[in-house]
């Protein structure tokens, strides 16, 4: 089907959404849940052409996060049924007073309307955003990117069957047939039709859509994320947090790329490190870590001579920019020149610091003593996610159900005239 008639499908179903009742949207969302789970075979075989398609072609960090296993379908349809769990935001009365004038005035939330979703190869953003859209009232229309192709429709496919058995129409949810750049122009420009755009995905994608996109669009994704270890840190802490950071996951937005030590502690601190990322893990069999290590840093412990860019840089791999700081201070100065306002952590056991650092990082997540990588929906207890946020305006950090409604203003009167 043509990109045109996709997004004329999803706008002539916006009227059936809003006629939903809370209990019909659940009902819904759990038929979904439970046709993902039936579909399993059919999903997995879709994505094992993915996968075959892409080996050779992406790094194995990024093929991680392309791959479904029967445990990741399950934990799909799980948060789908998490959505259910929480409270539906639309016609939430978010403030209520009297005027001056004895007008009885409500601000009310409700739908955005259509939201496009362009994203890359994760699968996953494909339940997780049909699942927010549904719940939060609105009508979504996913493009997802070439390398999850089959399994983005096999995943859509499932749901819209969800949808069918409960009496819906399948354009609900939408998904995009052509993966071109044509298409994802059509939906950055489909003004008066699609309300509001997120893409999600890396610097490029974001960077299109920001500077193409006339419609209004989230700025999500990109995760240039700093762990600063301070003079006062707990060191065993701050390198099981560190471990966590880079290596749980490396493919994700919330994932250390960078790393700080304050002069004070660093010729202690960096042979620890080095042993924690690069040596044991040789030792164990398992991928090290490369250190790009500033001059100082390098000083200290064998590693990669780093680049300038390298410090702006969203490796999404298992590679960390380390550098050697006096303090605090410069800890924020140089996050405020090279991050992405994502995610930032400090570990301390100065309440003083973590005071100052907190209030001086200018970034939608700033952790004390904790790992960037529960910068997550799930995790904030939001059910799942449509993205992360690093802008300040409409969103900022997890977007989940209450960040896909916006509001308006219901004023009841006796009659009352302006004078």
């Amino acid at each position: 089907m043509k990109t045109c008639d996709i997004i004329q499908n999803a706008v002539g179903a916006k009227k059936c959404l809003a006629q939903l009742s809370s209990e019909q949207k659940n009902n819904a969302l759990l038929a979904m849940a439970c046709a993902i789970e039936e579909q399993a075979e059919q999903i997995l075989a879709e994505n094992a052409r993915d996968m075959d398609a892409a080996k050779g072609k992406i790094s194995d960090v990024k093929l991680d996060r392309l791959l479904l296993t029967r445990s990741r379908i399950q934990g799909m349809a799980d948060g789908i049924r998490d959505v259910v769990l929480l409270p539906d935001p639309v016609g939430r009365i978010l403030t209520e007073r009297t005027t001056a004038d004895g007008l009885e005035l409500k601000k009310i939330a409700v739908p955005l309307g259509v939201i496009a979703i362009i994203y890359e190869s994760r699968p996953n953003v494909t339940s997780d955003a049909a699942a927010l859209c549904l719940k939060s009232g609105n009508v979504c229309i996913l493009r997802g990117g070439k390398e999850a192709y089959c399994s983005s429709h096999a995943i859509v496919k499932a749901m819209q069957d969800g949808l069918k058995k409960e009496g819906l129409p399948a354009e609900l949810i939408n998904i995009i047939d052509d993966i071109g750049h044509e298409s994802a122009l059509e939906l950055m420009q489909a003004k008066g039709m699609v309300d509001l755009l997120i893409p999600r995905g890396g610097a490029g994608l974001i960077r299109n859509c920001l500077e193409n996109a006339s419609v209004p669009c989230i700025e999500t994704g990109t995760g240039i994320c700093t762990v600063y270890v301070d003079a006062d840190a707990d060191q065993e802490m701050a390198l099981r947090i560190i471990e966590n950071a880079k290596t749980q996951r490396p493919s994700v937005c919330n994932a250390e790329e960078i790393c700080l030590v304050s002069r004070e502690i660093a010729k202690a601190f960096l042979p620890k490190l080095k042993k924690l990322l690069v040596d044991d893990r040789k030792a164990a069999g398992i991928v090290p870590v490369e250190l790009r290590l500033s001059e100082e840093a390098a000083a200290i412990i064998d590693g990669t001579p780093a680049s300038p860019s390298d410090f702006d840089t969203e490796f999404l791999d298992y590679i960390l920019a380390v550098k050697v700081v006096a303090d605090v201070r410069e800890a924020v100065e140089h996050i405020a020149q090279h991050s992405t306002h994502h995610s930032e952590a400090i570990v301390t056991c100065s309440e003083e610091n973590a005071n100052y650092f907190a209030a001086n990082v200018d970034s939608a997540a700033v952790y004390i003593n904790a790992s960037t990588r529960f910068t997550d929906g799930g995790m904030f207890g939001l059910g799942c996610e449509m993205g992360i946020s690093t802008q300040k305006l409409h969103a900022r950090g997890p977007m989940g159900l209450e960040e896909l409604n916006t509001y308006r203003y219901v004023i009841k009167g006796t009659g009352q005239v302006r004078k």
